[in-house]
């Protein structure tokens, strides 16, 4: 499957965007986010537990725009990995989620 997400340039250098497709037990929610001029996906999901990380619609970034914060609990971490570097679930990682450009679009790719 490739799901059309938004056009690239929605996403702005240092922000992020929230995503949610399907419903029940098939519902997932992604984020989409822009730093250092690459764009990369999560699934927004903690690995503390599995909270969103945001409580404010795509609020992800801190105020610097220097880490993906949990809103939830604190966790912070690094967006060019989602590695966690401070927080409950430091040393974890949030889970990527591929996405390419085509057309000018933002692209989910998934396997399911």
């Amino acid at each position: 499957m490739h799901e059309p997400l938004c056009c690239v340039d929605a996403i702005a250098e240092g922000t992020a965007r929230g995503f949610i497709f399907g419903t029940g037990s098939r519902r997932r929610t992604i984020f989409v986010l822009r730093h250092g001029g690459i764009v990369r996906a999560y699934h927004n999901a903690c690995p503390h537990q599995g909270t969103p990380l945001e409580l404010v619609p795509d609020a992800f970034f801190d105020e610097q725009c220097r880490f993906l914060v949990c809103r939830t609990h604190g966790a912070r971490f690094r967006p060019a990995d989602g590695f966690c570097v401070d927080g409950p679930c430091a040393g974890r990682s949030l889970t990527p989620v591929p996405v390419h450009v085509e057309a000018e679009m933002l692209v989910l790719d998934d396997a399911d």
